[in-house]
This record gives C-alpha cells, structure tokens and sequence, in this order.
C-alpha cells in the first residue's frame, strides 16, 4: 500500500468535508466489496482509507504526514501533497501492537454468571415462544369455553323454542370450528419459522479480515455463552441503515424486544472509561488510538427500530501483554459484559419475536 494517496483513492479534493468523503466510500464500496463481485483486499484498503479520512485527530496527522497515525487502520506512507520522500513501510497493525502477542478469552466460570443456572441448558428441550402469538392465548379461550356452557345452561332452564336453541348452537359450532382453524394456521406458521431457520441461532460472518481478532473473540464469547440463553439470537456484520452494504455494527444480540449492539476493539492494555458520548478516556486521559462508533449506531437503530430496548456494548481486548479493562456506559470486560448485558437479556430468556427477529436479519450484509 506504500505509494497509495487516499484522497486519491476516494477520488475527493483535500479540503473535502465529511459528507463528501462518505458519499465517495459508499459509491466505491457497492462495487468494491466481495459480496458484489470486488476483492477483499481493495475493499480492505478502500476502508482503510474512509476510516482514516473520516477521523478528523487521524486524518490531521494523515495531512502532517505522519507515519503514527493511531488507530485501527493501517497508515499512508507519503503524502503525494507535500512530494516528501518515500518513508519508511506503514504500519500493518494496531497502534503499540505485539505482533507475537495472541489475545485470548479469558477463563469464565459459569458459576459466576448470575443467571447461568436459571435458564435452561438443553437448548432442544426448551420452549421457546415465538411472539406476537397467532392464537388467543388460554385464558381468552377457557373463558369462551365456560361462557358457552354458562348460555346452554341458562337456556336449558328458560326452555325457549326450539329454534333458538338450534341458532345459538349453530354459533357456538361457529365459534368452535373458526377457532379450531385458527390453531391450525398458527401451528402452521410456526412450523414453517422453525423450517426455515431450524436450530440456527447465529448469523452472519464474524471478522473475516485477518486484522478483525477482537471481532472473532467476541463471536466466541457470544456463542459459547449467551447462546445458552434459548430465545437468544446472535448477528454478526449488520449495516446502519436499510440497504446498505457495509457491516458497520460488528454484532447484535436478540432476546424478545431487547437488543445489544456490540462493538469490539483490539487496544493498548489499560483502563476505558466509555460514556455514552463515546468519548474515550484512557488512564484518565484522553484515548486518541481509535474511534467508538457505537453512540452513533444506538441512535440509528433506536430510530430503525422505535419500539425495540436497545443497549450498547464495547469489548476491549489487549493487542500486547496486559490487561484490558473497560467501564462508563458502554465499556465491558468479557466478564462484565456476561453479569450485566447477559443477565439483561435473560430477563424473558425463551422469547423470541417473530417479526423483530426478520428485521435484524435482514440488516446483516452477508447472513452467510
């Protein structure tokens, strides 16, 4: 990539605003990204690109011709600008990375998640309730059931002439077979929701991009844990808007009418602190090492999906040796995100809405 001009690459002016720098990347990903027929190496450099031009800290010190810029993405090595000399290689890894450092799920205990033992383990023995039921529920059909007798009783007594007992019999038959028919639809749709999706409760393709460690970290955690949870469904790669072909939310999670968008990180070992603003402090100071989309996604969704509970979630891992803890009200430890964000979705842990759950599919780019 030594040589590449990303203002050049979006094919935008240096003085252009963001707007015009997000138009430009979203033109050039419909036909650069692999699900459209491009290469994942153009489009991971096209990416690389927007993601350094679009942070106004890394995309200043890109202009300055710096070769540290920190952040996520790998850096240009000249600025075509200034016509400095060839610099020395970008680098290809987070900023302060290890390269020989393998970050790893910490050891969790399912005796220190609160709300392990409550839900069921057997994912085929649990009942999971698809909502919104297509059926009146019990109560509504025992109390039609002891109404009817309650009229055949009455009219038993009163001894009316015979053609009324055959019309209120005929409405009562009605009333039967029209419910009858009902279940029977509704036994149909479910049985054709668990035939399409089966036993499936994970979609999408989590960090195919070699650099995308946290991404695959995370996707572990989710589904060797809150998939436990039998209305839990998990997504990986969905987009921000309807149509839209890049895979900005890394995950989701599902439970009924609640929601987690999941975003994870590979940062220096340190404290964050995550407040909902996204901006974040690192050991007390500010962290200029990356950006937090998540504020931004939350709003997005929030105002895709009006009626859903919507929560967010950062995930940090070390990229070298040391610990990495975050907190505020997006920054979770592996083991935090389990307590608070499981323990969240496993208040109604066997529902799973119908409708909703299509929704949220249908924002993942590659379902996979």
């Amino acid at each position: 990539m030594r040589g590449i001009d990303y203002y050049e690459l979006l094919g935008v002016s240096r003085q252009a605003a963001q707007p015009e720098i997000r138009s430009a990347y979203r033109t050039l990903a419909k036909a650069l990204h692999p699900d459209a027929g491009g290469t994942a190496g153009a489009f991971r450099l096209l990416r690389e690109a927007y993601e350094t031009l679009a942070d106004p800290a890394r995309r200043a010190a890109y202009d300055r011709g710096d070769d540290d810029v920190a952040g996520d993405a790998v850096t240009a090595a000249t600025n075509n600008r200034r016509r400095q000399p060839a610099r020395p290689a970008p680098r290809t890894r987070p900023f302060g990375a290890d390269p020989d450092h393998e970050p790893t799920l910490p050891h969790i205990d399912p005796d220190d998640i609160p709300w392990w033992h409550e839900v069921r383990a057997d994912r085929a023995a649990a009942r999971v309730a698809l909502h919104p039921p297509l059926v009146p529920s019990t109560p509504i059909v025992a109390a039609t059931a002891v109404g009817s007798m309650l009229i055949l009783l009455v009219l038993a007594l009163l001894s009316p002439p015979a053609v009324v007992w055959i019309l209120v019999c005929a409405g009562i038959a009605a009333a039967a077979i029209d419910l009858a028919r009902r279940f029977v639809a509704a036994r149909h749709t479910d049985r054709e929701f668990h035939a399409e999706f089966g036993g499936k409760v994970v979609f999408g393709r989590p960090g195919t991009e070699p650099d995308e460690i946290a991404e695959r970290l995370t996707a572990r955690l989710l589904a060797e844990h809150l998939t436990r949870i039998p209305g839990v469904r998990v997504f990986h790669g969905l987009a921000a808007e309807a149509g839209s072909v890049f895979a900005d939310v890394d995950h989701a999670v599902l439970c009924g009418r609640r929601l987690v968008l999941v975003e994870s990180k590979l940062w220096l070992p340190g404290h964050y602190d995550v407040p909902e603003s996204g901006d974040v402090v690192r050991n007390g100071h500010r962290f200029r090492g990356g950006t937090v989309r998540l504020p931004a996604l939350i709003s997005a969704y929030r105002a895709l999906l009006p009626d859903v509970d919507i929560r967010g979630a950062l995930l940090v891992y070390p990229n070298r040796s040391g610990a990495a803890t975050a907190g505020g009200d997006l920054g979770h430890t592996p083991e935090s995100f389990l307590t608070d964000i499981g323990g969240w979705l496993a208040d109604q842990p066997s529902t799973v809405d119908r409708k909703l759950f299509r929704s949220v599919l249908e924002m993942v780019v590659s379902p996979g």
